[in-house]
């Protein structure tokens, strides 16, 4: 029986045995219409099928060695005993960029879901978990950053109502695992 909880640091290592892998069978490529100033359309195209593990850049064992945790929220979904699911949501925290100094405004940090579990309603659950938790919380906004190779999570947060604001090219420029891959920011309004 699938269960969900929120939970705290003493699962941090349970939370860390969930991979985050993005199985790639397309992406989206951006088509600028007239060097850009006609407008930017996203095409998604077919790639060989590969495997993107974003794992190792999501650690929350280390995320409290890095962060003042204090206003964060972590959710975890079990089968049983055995952890298969996760979310973070960040908030009201001053080192964290991602949101742009604002104390009305959470991001969804990491969401993950157990490669044999995905495609069974878990990451909705945890998606509405997080959501739910920022509503209640008196947050006005949701941020969400996802990249152009993970076409079925960017499917997933338009489904949600999310709307696509940042496209950056040159986010990962430094990063020699993804520095290929394009930045999607994405907003929910809550």
């Amino acid at each position: 029986m699938i269960s969900y909880k929120r939970i705290d640091c003493n699962y941090f290592e349970e939370y860390d045995t969930i991979p985050m892998r993005v199985y790639v069978k397309s992406y989206y490529v951006l088509d600028r219409i007239n060097n850009g100033l006609g407008g930017i359309l996203l095409k998604e195209v077919p790639v060989k099928n590969y495997v993107r593990d974003f794992s190792k850049h999501a650690n929350a064992t280390k995320f409290s060695e890095k962060f003042d945790i204090t206003n964060w929220a972590f959710f975890m979904a079990f089968d049983d005993e055995k952890p298969i699911g996760a979310v973070t949501i960040v908030s009201k925290t001053a080192d964290i960029h991602m949101l742009d100094g604002r104390d009305d405004m959470t991001v969804l940090w990491d969401i993950r879901v157990s490669d044999t579990y995905k495609h069974q309603g878990i990451g909705q659950k945890l998606f509405d978990l997080a959501v739910d938790w920022s509503r209640s919380n008196g947050f006005k906004q949701m941020k969400i950053e996802c990249q152009n190779n993970n076409v079925p999570a960017c499917k997933f947060y338009h489904k949600q109502g999310a709307i696509l604001r940042t496209i950056d090219e040159y986010a990962y420029i430094d990063d020699v695992d993804s520095r290929f891959e394009v930045q999607f920011i994405w907003y929910l309004d809550l």
